[in-house]
């Protein structure tokens, strides 16, 4: 019986390395491990020992015939991606060692250069594999910081509250918080708390995983309206983002319009129409909660600038919109050139999953129909956001001209950017550190990894391959003797931390915050109720267990 890759595959490959035949691809060796969906198990060759299941962070793996009911049609997907003859696996069904491991760094050994102490800033996916990384092949001493009082970066505040398998990568980052070997130091802000400078003086190495926090910009007329905003601050609000207020979004309209149609811009759609009784079994803000209960919001319509064949969504996230009860999707058909593609698309191509989904000509002059929609506009732009003191509308084009849709929200998500940080070299045009392989160009001992080095593409998982080399290329400077020493003991980075900031979080501080989110989801029947404001998660934080007497 073969097993199956689901939706909530993160790609960092961990299931590659322990397959014995070789059945699982694209692998991080292939051309396009870097731009894949999702990882895929081959029928033919798959052998059913259940190790990719053991070693998957996110509980995506499944026997076939234990699929639940919303993810079979994964068994059509995982085999229609080995429909190509050209693509690499054991079609036989004959064992191959897999040439694949684990990053062992064979050359880094703890004899091939003296303990260094690393800083990792950001304690986000990319972040933490390359503590990972440090922490197991290396006798390095890692100190974490966010500028946060609460480790997670985009696990705790990215993914959507209900995706909780894809949540379960944390599980794993979290088993190195209170690793003998790690130190951590959030809600200090480097840049602001400390220097660039000064972080470099106390430490061998740096490693910045700060990720892209910008959102990109329409750049159209009445773009900064009120009820116009993006949708990264949506993303933070309904995630307890202690940044974003709880009275941020205002959901009193009956229609959003939601520029771009990639993963994020699906999320927020199935969060705007999701029931609310579903969403109240996971661990979405209260304030989110309680505004979706009382939400006047019955369509979102998702506007694309090119057709379906190039939409950015990947297949599992528009898999799982088919599935939302009591919510109907339909695909605007006003332009010919959105249907001819659907009908067209062959069994691999992204615009195919269309094929069974309502068609329409929508009239945009009447208000949504009764129930709950989600509309997907294709070849359509803004071209400007209509309205006086506030979003009543935005003008779009279309294949005879433009188009006005009337809406009180209009939310862009059409990308991120990474900020500058001050100190370290810095490409506007990309949004990215400027480096080699992690290194950052003339900056020795310090290094960068996830979105603010690559750029804001790829998912969890893609951080895993990106973190290797760059610890890889820090290891290689230390074998080299090429990291500049440290100035300042350990001991005198405390001293100066806690003259900046008092308020820093430790571990002991992190697991009481743990504490304090899981207490309160039991006494409301939740698995976590989040605590949003930076007052609450501090206050938690110094709430130590009481010692039995």
């Amino acid at each position: 019986m073969t097993h199956v890759i689901t939706q909530t595959c993160c790609g960092d490959a961990t299931c590659v390395a322990v397959c014995p035949v070789n059945c699982i691809h694209p692998t991080p060796q292939e051309p396009g491990f870097a731009a894949a969906e999702m990882l895929y198990i081959d029928p033919a060759s798959c052998i059913d020992c259940g190790a990719c299941v053991d070693a998957c962070p996110v509980d995506a793996i499944y026997p076939l015939d234990t699929l639940p009911g919303p993810q079979k049609e994964y068994a059509r997907i995982n085999a229609d991606h080995f429909a190509d003859a050209g693509t690499p696996a054991a079609r036989d069904g004959s064992p191959i060692f897999h040439p694949w491991e684990e990053p062992a760094f064979e050359r880094n050994l703890p004899s091939d250069f003296a303990p260094i102490r690393v800083a990792v800033v950001g304690t986000g996916p990319a972040g933490m594999y390359a503590a990972e990384d440090l922490l197991l092949h290396t006798n390095a001493e890692v100190t974490l910081i966010d500028r946060l009082p609460v480790a997670g970066g985009l696990v705790r505040y990215g993914v959507a509250p209900d995706h909780p398998a894809t949540k379960r990568i944390g599980e794993t980052f979290a088993r190195f918080h209170t690793h003998p070997r790690v130190r951590m130091l959030l809600g200090l802000h480097v840049g602001q708390d400390v220097t660039v400078d000064e972080l470099a003086a106390h430490h061998d190495a740096v490693v910045y995983a700060v990720g892209a926090s910008r959102d990109r910009r329409l750049g159209i007329p009445g773009e900064d309206l009120p009820g116009s905003t993006s949708a990264t601050a949506f993303v933070a609000w309904y995630n307890a983002h202690p940044e974003t207020a709880a009275d941020a979004v205002d959901l009193s309209t009956e229609r959003v319009v939601v520029v771009g149609n990639g993963n994020v811009a699906l999320d927020v759609a199935r969060i705007l129409v999701a029931d609310d009784g579903h969403l109240a079994g996971t661990d979405i803000a209260d304030h989110a909660l309680r505004a979706l209960r009382g939400s006047d919001v019955r369509e979102v319509v998702l506007l694309g600038r090119r057709g379906p064949e190039d939409a950015a969504y990947t297949r599992s996230e528009l898999l799982a919109l088919t599935h939302l009860p009591g919510v109907e999707l339909v695909v605007d058909d006003g332009d010919p050139r959105t249907g001819a593609a659907i009908d067209a698309a062959g069994p691999r191509d992204k615009a195919g999953l269309l094929r069974d989904v309502a068609r329409t000509k929508v009239d945009w002059t009447s208000p949504p129909p009764e129930g709950r929609r989600i509309v997907f506009r294709f070849h359509s732009a803004p071209v400007e956001v209509l309205g006086g003191d506030a979003v009543r509308g935005v003008r779009v084009t279309s294949g005879s001209g433009e188009v006005e849709i009337p809406t009180g929200m209009l939310l862009r998500a059409i990308g991120y950017r990474g900020s500058p940080i001050p100190g370290l070299p810095f490409e506007e045009a990309t949004g990215t550190v400027p480096h080699v392989d992690g290194r950052v160009v003339g900056r020795p001992g310090t290094y960068v990894v996830g979105w603010i080095k690559r750029g804001p593409t790829g998912g969890i998982g893609a951080n895993r391959a990106c973190a290797a080399q760059t610890v890889g290329t820090l290891l290689a400077d230390a074998v080299q003797g090429d990291l500049p020493a440290p100035t300042g003991s350990a001991k005198a980075f405390r001293r100066l931390v806690r003259h900046r900031n008092r308020h820093v979080v430790d571990a002991r501080g992190l697991a009481a915050i743990e504490r304090a989110e899981l207490a309160r989801g039991r006494r409301s029947g939740r698995p976590r109720s989040k605590l949003a404001t930076f007052p609450e998660l501090l206050a938690a934080s110094r709430t130590r267990r009481r010692l039995r007497s």
